[in-house]
């Protein structure tokens, strides 16, 4: 498995996107403008691009967010979403990041927190889907 780093949208992780969040989850505003300000990863399984998410620093919010985190079924149960998790907080280190939020499907909750992320503040729906927000101080 192969990760790499695009400063800006690729196709690659355009095609992991629509699959899994327009195709199988339904989500109608999944692109927006703030992909064109993140930094993006996707992971490869030789050629094929498998998984992908983003991230970017939140003025506002003052702290890095890791959004738009989508794994190719064929590639599920492999540590896929790990890997990127680990790969974005590195990158977000590299550039002295302390604080990574993220706005998680209440159903991957888990997932994130066995990856260190802990909930907080009130649930919320993002278009159809009920999303919880959550932290990890990177030390």
């Amino acid at each position: 498995m192969k990760i790499k780093l695009f400063n800006e949208l690729t196709s690659d992780s355009i095609l992991v996107r629509e699959e899994v969040f327009i195709r199988e989850q339904g989500f109608i505003e999944e692109f927006d403008d703030t992909d064109k300000i993140a930094c993006h990863l996707v992971a490869f399984d030789g050629d094929k691009p498998v998984g992908t998410c983003r991230f970017f620093f939140n003025k506002y919010r003052q702290s890095w967010i890791i959004g738009r985190v989508a794994v190719l079924e064929i590639a599920r149960g492999l540590n896929v979403g790990s890997l990127i998790i680990n790969e974005a907080e590195k990158h977000i280190r590299e550039m002295n990041g302390k604080l990574i939020e993220l706005a998680a499907q209440k159903q991957a909750e888990h997932f994130y927190a066995k990856n260190g992320y802990v909930s907080f503040g009130e649930l919320f729906y993002d278009e159809h889907c009920l999303h919880t927000w959550m932290r990890k101080e990177l030390v």
